[in-house]
């Protein structure tokens, strides 16, 4: 009870800071655990006419729908080849260019680099896929131009052949978004006391020496929870660049959980709102495992864990 009163207090006292929460909170429960509620459609034959609690309830027929569905394998394979391509070639980039960053001698010149690779992360999807399917059209972009002064002859449509799919995804996102990946590492590395690196200095340390002993273990516990919330994600690919970047051709390997649940649930006409959500939970349960298990293995491994 005096815990209570006292907590009430400090709360009074600083009403002014709670007030300003109060926004970002009311912001959260309106579009976030309000729409919760809209998940249970997944255990429902959902009809626009009968409403949310009118539609007939079907248990865990619209999973098994999707389960049983001949491009359930297609989607998840996809989707997880995607995802796990995307981390691997795209969580370690940042954290080596803050390292970088953080070694080089010239304050300038490094603000120009990190500048330069900052930029990209500011250009829209849609303006970014444009780019990088000018860029390697085959016969107008830089990489058509190019092969052809070496070779001679018209080189490859790299978007007729559906396997370079992941790879153009992939790499165009790591170009996009590493700059703005290396804040959070720049961040912890501008923590790192200077006296480390002279002492480390009088033991006569190179300066990758320093990197190894100082600058990594300082910015350690930042990777792995990092890591782990980047893990959390690891089925969320994005709907609109995958979208923008799909044809025909590469369909087979283009076709991924968002871009299904949004033809199923929007684009095809067919309105079937209660298999997209089904879609939805399922995607959205594995990242949850994904978190959960990560946060387990790092808590075990590292000593380091979100929770």
């Amino acid at each position: 009870m005096a815990y209570k009163k006292h907590l009430l207090k400090k709360m009074k006292a600083r009403w002014q800071i709670y007030l300003l929460l109060l926004l970002p909170v009311l912001y959260l429960v309106i579009f976030c655990y309000v729409p919760m509620f809209g998940q249970i459609i997944a255990f429902k034959d959902y009809n626009i006419s009968d409403g949310i609690w009118g539609s007939k309830w079907v248990g865990l027929a619209n999973f098994r729908t999707f389960f049983e569905s001949y491009q359930f394998e297609q989607v998840l394979r996809n989707t997880l080849v995607l995802s796990i391509y995307g981390f691997l070639a795209g969580f370690p980039i940042p954290i080596a260019l803050a390292l970088i960053l953080n070694a080089l001698p010239g304050r300038r010149f490094k603000k120009l680099v990190q500048g330069t690779a900052f930029i990209p992360y500011f250009i829209s999807t849609v303006v970014m896929v444009g780019l990088v399917l000018k860029i390697l059209n085959n016969r107008s972009g830089l990489y058509g131009a190019v092969l052809m002064a070496l070779t001679g002859r018209t080189p490859m449509d790299l978007f007729s052949k559906g396997s370079l799919f992941k790879h153009i995804y992939v790499w165009s996102g790591v170009w996009q978004s590493m700059g703005y990946n290396t804040v959070v590492y720049t961040a912890a590395l501008a923590g790192v006391d200077e006296s480390l690196h002279d002492a480390a200095r009088i033991d006569r340390a190179n300066r990758f020496q320093r990197l190894l002993h100082v600058d990594w273990p300082a910015i350690k516990p930042t990777v792995v929870i990092m890591m782990i919330l980047s893990l959390g994600h690891i089925m969320s690919v994005g709907l609109d660049k995958a979208l923008l970047m799909q044809n025909n051709i590469n369909l087979a390997h283009s076709e991924i959980i968002s871009t299904y649940v949004y033809k199923i649930g929007l684009a095809s006409g067919l309105g079937n709102f209660s298999l997209s959500t089904a879609i939805s939970i399922f995607n959205a349960v594995i990242n949850l495992i994904m978190l959960f298990l990560a946060n387990t293995i790092s808590k075990k491994v590292t000593e380091n864990s979100i929770f």
